[in-house]
């Protein structure tokens, strides 16, 4: 009888740009940008830096490649194309970039990166699309769909990423980064406002206490209504 011969090994799933990104994603979230490295990204890939450089010609390029695919999840994630108003999509869009943030540590820094130094890219156009339709759709004069959108992503690109800032500083604050963590983050800031001078900082000692206890999204979204109802109030429908 004839030696039977050995079944050949299955066939790794082919490289792709895809797949490099996604890898650089999950690396990013790990070890940060610093640990971003061809070397380590060809070695969670099982491949050579050769076979990655045939899809990505740089680091920055990653880097943007990586922040454009959770930017789209983050935007497209939610229910704003079921969403009942424009209003409701704008928040849906703003919660998903919130949530992306909080998700991946490293997002913040690059947003602003992207936005700064290669603001002709697709993360930013991207966002702006993402926002501007839901202006269009609220009846906004043309002459002011740049302000107002403009205005929306600022708003929250800074307090999404501030957040994250505040977050990562709450999850420094104790050794496991839990609530209580934060709960004791934000009483030493309440605290430290109430001991301020009274006749230099009279409003920030007299909000001081709202400072413990707050709610993050809930906050977020409150500031999404005020710069909605701005909008709304500045720029009525044009008939």
């Amino acid at each position: 009888m004839a030696p039977r011969s050995r079944r050949p090994e299955r066939r790794q799933e082919p490289l792709s740009r895809e797949r490099i990104v996604t890898a650089a994603v999950e690396l990013l979230d790990t070890v940060g940008e610093r640990g971003l490295t061809f070397r380590a990204l060809a070695e969670r890939l099982s491949t050579g830096p050769g076979a990655i450089y045939w899809h990505i010609t740089g680091k920055t390029e990653l880097l943007g490649a990586a922040t454009d695919a959770v930017v789209t999840a983050a935007v497209t994630a939610g229910p704003a194309g079921t969403a009942d108003s424009p209003q409701d999509a704008v928040r849906a869009v703003a919660l998903g970039l919130f949530d992306a943030t909080e998700a991946h540590p490293w997002l913040a820094t690059q947003l602003t990166t992207q936005l700064s130094r290669t603001p002709w890219g697709t993360v930013a156009p991207r966002i702006f699309e993402s926002l501007g339709r839901q202006v269009q759709a609220m009846g906004v004069p043309e002459a002011h769909w740049f302000t107002a959108s403009s205005a929306l992503m600022h708003y929250i690109l800074g307090a999404a990423g501030q957040n994250a800032v505040n977050s990562a500083s709450a999850a420094h604050a104790g050794p496991s980064g839990s609530d209580v963590d934060r709960d004791e983050f934000l009483g030493t800031v309440s605290t430290a406002w109430e001991g301020l001078d009274p006749d230099a900082y009279p409003f920030t000692r007299a909000v001081a206490d709202q400072v413990r206890g707050h709610d993050d999204r809930e906050q977020f979204l409150a500031g999404i209504s005020l710069v909605l109802a701005g909008i709304t109030a500045l720029h009525r429908p044009a008939r």
